[in-house]
């Protein structure tokens, strides 16, 4: 008898330009293991090489939750090879961080613990009006300290340290109002739609190369990122898209963009 095909943790397709990541777990409420962080590795890495994605949806099957975080059914999820100084899920952020394809997550109910490092490695977020944000690391001895690295600018230091410390949740309507979801809406499909609606149609070499700029210049000092900034706006008006761009603005046409 022929063996059953592995279970596919994460469902990847592309609709259009857009790379569309689906977490299949719905018995664990999407919950992260290492099949699941080893497919969003993959598949980033693969959307980064591949010019025709022009961006990355990530998201959870069903209405329930988008991502609890690490599975902690399995007693291994903080079991580390304490000699490896770079670990699976920290991995994920850097790589998230040098992602020029634009990450968008789609928080389609319940997002908690490492589910919020999801959401904050990503560069927009649109939530269901039904979705709540947690990280209730301390009421099983935990606290959420590699999701930190990704919160800390998006969050209020106040309103971070008491959901650290309380592990209470808050509304989608609270996370609208903090600033870490661009949009809520009841209609979630249509409001992540207009959302790519509104990217597609622009250069695709600009905003890879404003995205790079963007990510490089959060850790930097004034006068260092004034530098940077300088420099980088002399390579935006070298491409094929700058110049294509201007060109259409002056003829009063659509321009189209060659993404170079």
């Amino acid at each position: 008898m022929a063996e059953a095909p592995p279970l596919q943790e994460l469902r990847e397709e592309m609709r259009g330009p857009v790379m569309w990541l689906t977490i299949e777990r719905e018995e664990r409420r999407h919950a992260i293991n290492a099949g699941v962080l080893s497919a969003l590795s993959d598949a980033l890495a693969r959307a980064n090489r591949d010019r025709a994605v022009r961006a990355v949806v990530i998201t959870g099957s069903g209405t329930r939750a988008f991502c609890a975080g690490a599975d902690l059914q399995s007693g291994t999820s903080f079991k580390f090879d304490h000699a490896e100084p770079y670990q699976g899920f920290a991995n994920l952020f850097r790589q998230a961080r040098q992602s020029t394809v634009p990450l968008i997550a789609r928080v389609n109910g319940a997002c908690m613990a490492g589910g919020m490092g999801i959401l904050g490695m990503c560069d927009m977020a649109v939530a269901g009006s039904h979705a709540v944000f947690g990280l209730p690391e301390v009421k099983v001895g935990l606290f959420p300290a590699q999701v930190l690295s990704v919160l800390c600018n998006l969050l209020p230091r106040r309103v971070l340290a008491e959901m650290c410390i309380t592990g209470e949740s808050i509304t989608a309507a609270e996370a609208l109002e903090y600033g870490l979801v661009n949009h809520v809406s009841d209609d979630l499909d249509a409001c992540v739609d207009g959302l790519l609606g509104r990217l597609l149609d622009k250069s695709p070499a600009a905003i890879r190369r404003g995205l790079y700029t963007l990510k490089k210049i959060e850790a930097m000092a004034f006068e260092e990122s004034m530098a940077f900034t300088e420099s980088q706006i002399g390579l935006f008006a070298l491409t094929e898209d700058a110049a294509e761009g201007q060109l259409a603005f002056r003829e009063k046409r659509k321009p189209q963009w060659s993404g170079r």
